[in-house]
């Protein structure tokens, strides 16, 4: 067994890899006992099924967010860590390796993993050097241990507001606009577009940014399509949405999650941790509102400070309930789907995003490939919910599904993906 563990860590049972490490053979909590001052402090860590709800809740709404973006463009605006140097390398090697170096001269610096390895590099530098080194017996000593790290993050949303609101202007190797104001945010001349094509160059940035689908740049908005006549020349410019200075703003994100970990780690009464997290989550959630109504529009590609506080405020308040439901409650039939897509994240994540589940079902047809399995399910869905889109949909909670008791059968075999 130790030869296995050595060679395949991943694919290897909870309770053997713990075995070999010389712990428990129970499934262990990714929380460590430490001082605190709840009141069961004194109790064994015990892995909290909360947290696999919510992890699970994440992976559907990514799957829904891919397979029925196209059916419900609105849903394309939704939220989303991993190693940094493997993010942040990894696809550049890939993308090397698989195709011509002359295409590496067009080669996206930046993307969603990048975008994730720049957080994880922000959280990490933080909690290793800003995190004052004490014991936390109240909520006085939590406050000062981590009060830097919170500075710290506050210091990223000056500097992206302070870029954002005094830099302007649009630099194109073949078109000039000229925007004539400070702090504007509109796809021409906003200071996150700016920053990326001067120091990325325009030829390393997404080439299909979300703002052609809008009126101005499409016939078919809010959906891609041609141009429409007489339409501004700024609709061709390429706009990186995991550009460096929106990236900056993301990764402070990454210190909401950190402190929500934080309070996890040092408060082990439950009802204690749901109260902390809702006094966390609610303010941030009120403080982005308030940033709407004075003129910061919430927005995912500029990823705009009012954006990163909405959507933590509210990721808050739903880890907040689920953590109430499941692991306070113990009610946890009804999410234990979840909780298995959960445990197995990562792989579940994979297979969907690979579309495996559609690709396997066109594999079965009646006579000709355009009689297959998915395109008959999804017409036979949209003729009896009499909608193209609603029908779309219901198809991929199908898919959600599948993906859920493909995680239950792996949960039964005690068979776990994770790094």
């Amino acid at each position: 067994m130790s030869a296995a563990v050595d060679v395949a860590p991943l694919l290897l049972p909870y309770r053997d890899r713990d075995t070999d490490r010389g712990s428990s053979n129970e499934i262990q909590s990714l929380v460590p006992s430490v001082p605190s001052n709840g009141p069961d402090a004194s109790t064994p860590s015990q892995r909290l099924a909360s947290l696999d709800v919510f992890r699970g809740l994440t992976v559907a709404l990514m799957i829904l967010v891919d397979d029925a973006g196209g059916a419900f463009p609105s849903i394309n605006h939704s939220p989303w860590f991993g190693i940094t140097l493997a993010d942040f390398v990894m696809p550049f090697f890939l993308f090397l390796v698989g195709v011509s170096i002359s295409l590496a001269f067009k080669i996206r610096w930046l993307g969603v993993l990048q975008r994730i390895s720049i957080g994880y590099l922000l959280a990490s530098i933080s909690e290793i050097w800003l995190v004052n080194n004490i014991m936390v017996d109240s909520l006085a000593d939590f406050a000062w241990k981590y009060y830097t790290q919170w500075l710290f993050a506050i210091g990223l949303c000056s500097l992206y507001m302070c870029f954002l609101m005094n830099l302007s202007g649009f630099a194109s190797g073949t078109q000039i606009v000229y925007c004539g104001v400070r702090g504007s945010l509109e796809p021409p001349c906003n200071a996150v577009g700016f920053i990326d094509r001067v120091i990325l160059g325009e030829h390393h940035l997404y080439q299909h940014p979300v703002y052609r689908r809008t009126k101005e740049c499409s016939v078919k908005s809010p959906d891609y399509g041609p141009l429409p006549p007489n339409s501004p020349q700024w609709c061709l410019a390429p706009f990186d949405p995991e550009g460096i200075l929106s990236s900056l703003m993301a990764a402070v994100t990454c210190f909401v999650g950190l402190h929500f970990g934080h309070i996890l780690l040092h408060f082990k009464d439950q009802k204690q941790r749901v109260l902390l997290w809702s006094m966390s989550a609610v303010p941030l959630l009120l403080f982005g509102y308030v940033l709407v109504i004075l003129g910061i529009p919430s927005c995912k590609p500029l990823y705009t400070v009012s954006y990163a506080c909405i959507t933590a405020g509210v990721s808050g308040l739903i880890l907040s309930i689920i953590f109430y439901i499941v692991d306070v409650k113990h009610f946890r039939k009804p999410t234990v789907l979840l909780q298995w897509m959960g445990m197995n994240a990562l792989l579940i994540y994979a297979l969907g995003a690979c579309d495996l589940f559609s690709a396997g079902l066109q594999g079965f047809y009646w006579r000709s490939p355009e009689n297959n399995l998915v395109d008959g399910t999804e017409a036979l869905l949209q003729a009896m919910l009499q909608s193209k889109n609603w029908g779309t949909l219901a198809f991929v909670i199908l898919e959600i599904l599948f993906w859920g008791l493909v995680s239950g059968f792996l949960h039964m075999k005690s068979l776990y993906i994770r790094l």
